[in-house]
Formats: structure tokens, sequence, C-alpha cells
């Protein structure tokens, strides 16, 4: 039974994530704004952490406060990219595009992540090798999976009244239209914004490693970030209302669970199994969307989605593939080991602000939950 524990952890973890997405595109198109639902979600992320992080670190509490000039500017900047920008970006390209594509898109950040380490020194890319190939591979069939998703929409998968010659004319002719671009643009832009977060994670992590005071400080950062931005592109308070109890349990619920739950669920499942088997479940929460949402939220599934998040994921686990080889390597450069740590503690941050998991990462036996 205890074998199967971290099995039915990370199900659980995609469960929530899909849980989320669901949840937040309901209350966007009954009119709540994405930005405020940032600004509240942040809200509640902050008042769930910040007290776990003292309770966690009571006895120092002097060094998780005074983090010094530099260490503050470095996590004001992480917060303001991996969590404000990223949620904003996230969530505005939900609200114009489907769940399922937002949950798609997220696979795309080992891709992303690689080729910025790349370009700033931090990965090693050696053409002979197969496993350095297929990182190369993996990042190009990801990005051309997001550019499917992104510019061909594609016929319904559910319609069945097409003939032969109507689906084929379909299959020619569904360009995506204006605003399922902008939402994928964006999207891709969120995970983009996580990718530099990553890269951020180096210099943060050599000096202030502990993940759950961090992830507090994000969330209170980003919570005050996000309430200044919001201010001013939604200066009007009757938009800020909750005006049900369907949108204020979807704020709690993303907020504690995504903030809380996924946080000790993930760090205790890298913990004994690593953080690759933890990334081996991201594409579990795409397919759990894409269900629900056709049967609940009445999205219609289309086949350029469909194609797209295909791709997607299999450019996922190519990357994987190529990036698993290098837990098996000697010789890693050490600003590469520095990343790979780092990058330990990214995935529930990407709807949570929670700093653990990457599937970037090939050593299973990091500990720093």
């Amino acid at each position: 039974m205890e074998e199967h524990k971290p099995l039915a952890a990370m199900v659980v973890v995609q469960c929530i994530y899909a849980a989320m997405a669901l949840w937040a595109k309901a209350i966007f198109s009954g009119g709540m704004s994405p930005m405020v639902f940032v600004v509240y979600r942040q809200a509640i992320a902050t008042v769930v952490l910040v007290p776990i992080a003292i309770l966690a670190n009571r006895k120092k509490l002097k060094e998780m406060v005074c983090i010094g000039t530099t260490g503050f500017a470095l996590v004001f900047v992480a917060s303001l990219v991996g969590a404000t920008a990223n949620q904003y970006l996230y969530y505005q390209g939900l609200y114009l595009g489907s769940s399922s594509m937002a949950t798609a898109m997220t696979n795309l950040i080992p891709a992303i992540t690689f080729v910025m380490a790349t370009l700033v020194g931090l990965e090693s890319v050696e053409i002979r090798k197969p496993r350095s190939m297929a990182k190369i591979f993996g990042t190009a069939v990801c990005v051309g999976g997001a550019m499917i998703m992104a510019f061909y929409k594609g016929p319904k998968l559910l319609n069945h009244s097409l003939g032969a010659s109507g689906l084929y004319d379909v299959l020619l002719h569904s360009t995506a239209g204006r605003n399922w671009v902008i939402g994928a643009l964006l999207l891709v832009g969120s995970s983009s914004c996580w990718s530099v977060w990553l890269i951020l994670q180096v210099p943060i992590c050599k000096s202030y490693v502990d993940p759950l005071t961090l992830s507090a400080w994000m969330c209170f950062l980003s919570m005050g970030q996000s309430a200044l931005l919001t201010s001013f592109a939604v200066p009007d308070l009757d938009d800020w209302k909750i005006h049900s109890l369907f949108e204020l349990m979807g704020c709690i619920f993303a907020g504690a669970f995504g903030s809380g739950v996924t946080f000790y669920l993930q760090s205790w499942c890298i913990t004994v199994r690593g953080p690759l088997y933890s990334a081996m479940f991201n594409p579990l929460c795409t397919v759990i969307t894409t269900v629900l949402a056709t049967l609940v939220l009445h999205e219609q599934p289309h086949a350029g989605s469909l194609l797209g998040a295909i791709a997607v994921v299999a450019g996922l686990y190519i990357v994987l593939w190529g990036k698993g080889g290098d837990a098996k390597s000697q010789r890693v450069p050490a600003d590469t080991v520095d990343l790979e740590k780092t990058l330990a503690r990214s995935e529930s941050q990407l709807n949570a602000t929670s700093t653990i998991t990457e599937p970037l990462l090939a050593d299973g036996n990091l500990t720093e939950k």
C-alpha cells in the first residue's frame, strides 16, 4: 500500500490543478475579472502560507523576516515575473481561450526553460549525444504543438453533422479566431514568465534556500503587486465585488488548495520518488480538464487543440527523456547543478506560487522541501 501513495498523491495534485482551471473558467464566464481573481487568489495564498511558514520557522524568525536588500530585490523581481505576470497572463489566456488549452500549454515550460538556460549558459548541449538531440527535438515538437493550438482551431470533434466533403473543407479553413490566438499567445507568455522565474531561482536559492518561507514571501509580494496593478487596470470597485458563493469558494479553493495542499503533496512525492516522477503526471491534468470541460462547461473540443496538445505532451516526454540522462552523467557543470536544484521547486507555483517541483530536473534525491 505504501508504494502506491506517491501515485495517489500526484493524481490528487493533478485533479486539483484541473479543478482550479475549470473553476476559474466558470468564474470568468460569469463576469469576474481575471486580474481581480489573481489579487484574491494571492491574498488567500498569503493567509494560508504565512502562518505555516512562521510556525515551521519559529526558531529562526529573524532570518525569515530579514532577508537583506539584495535578497528582497531578487525575491521582488521573481514575484513580479513568476507570480504576478505569470498568473495575469495565464488567467487572461484561460479566459480568452479554453481551460484545456491552458493546461496543455503549461507543458511547454520544460522546453522553454531548456532554451533559456542554454542561452545563458546554464544548460550544455552536445550535438553528438542522443540525449541532447532529444532535448532539442522535443523542444521543437513542443513549439510546433503550441503553434498548432494557437493558429489552427480545426473542426469540432463532436460535430457529427458534417459529411466527408464538408469535413474536408472545414479542415482546410478552420483557422482560429482573434481572441483564441491572443489567448494562446498569452498562455505561451505565461509559460515563458515561469521559465524566467526558474532561471532567477539560481541566484536566489544560493543565499535563500528555504522553499516554504520563499513561497510565503512571494505570495505576500505578489498580493501587493497585483493589487496595485489591478487598482489601475480595474478602477471600478463594483468589478471587485464577489457576487456569489461560487466565486468566493473558487478563490478560496485556488489559494488554499493550490498553495497549501499541492505544496505538501508534491514536496513529499519528490522526496520519495524524485521530480521526474512528478513531472510525468503533468499531462494528466490536461486530460482531466479536457474531459470535464466538455461534460461540465460544455466546451467544444477542436481538432487543432487535440493535435497541438498531443504534440506538446509528446515533446514534453522527449525533453524529459533527454534530461533524464543528465542524472547519469558524473560531470555536470556547477551552474547546471544549481539550476537543476532550483528547478525542483517549480510545478506547484505555476498555479499557486509554491516553490517546488520542475519537469526538467533529473536528480531524484533532492530533499529541500
